[in-house]
């Protein structure tokens, strides 16, 4: 199925997918991404919704897919990693910031790694439906794994039409930079990749 994001149903019909355990394709602040509710003890349903997507963009994929959250503050339910206000201060907004988990986040047992990298993006239309959602959804580039990154609906429903449940359009991302990309080690930042938001040290 494909709608559009400016659908009035659009919300209701994303959210309906994904508590379904479905993977959809939803345009971001960046790119179009996969996402999928992810696992947690606060949930009833094992959703598996990170195996789907891999299995959809292919067997090499291994890279951590990125949680994205609400609210800003949504970051410390799974963290006690002190983010610095320089950081937290481009939220909502493409920057993802990979942190450690700690022992009673609300993780499923499989979900339980050691970091976790978390976005809580710029779109107010998506933070409403991760809010919904109650908790975070996967979100990872929409392509095959090792090739490029799909910017073109069109491109994008010609290709992955038949492996997802759903996909809601947003015109076409060309050129979008991907999120910037951090980590916190010691309560240093390290920039790992300047994306749309700039960060400097």
């Amino acid at each position: 199925m494909i709608i559009n994001k400016n659908d009035k149903n659009s919300v209701k019909k994303t959210i309906e997918v994904l508590k379904k355990g479905g993977i959809v394709i939803l345009p971001t602040d960046t790119v179009y991404g996969f996402s999928g509710i992810v696992d947690s003890n606060t949930t009833n349903t094992p959703y598996s919704t990170d195996a789907k997507i891999r299995s959809i963009k292919g067997r090499s994929e291994t890279k951590p897919l990125i949680q994205l959250i609400a609210k800003p503050e949504d970051i410390n339910l799974y963290t006690d990693d002190v983010i610095p206000e320089s950081l937290l201060s481009k939220w909502p907004g493409a920057l993802t910031v990979i942190v450690h988990t700690k022992p009673d986040a609300p993780l499923s047992d499989e979900a339980h790694i050691p970091t976790i990298a978390f976005r809580c993006p710029g779109d107010a239309w998506l933070r409403g439906i991760i809010a919904e959602c109650g908790v975070p959804i996967y979100s990872t580039s929409v392509n095959r794994s090792g090739q490029p990154v799909l910017e073109e609906e069109v491109k994008i429903a010609e290709e992955f039409s038949a492996d997802v449940d759903l996909i809601v359009t947003d015109g076409d991302k060309k050129g979008a930079l991907p999120s910037t990309l951090v980590s916190i080690e010691n309560g240093i930042v390290k920039i790992l990749r300047q994306g749309s938001v700039e960060i400097i040290q």
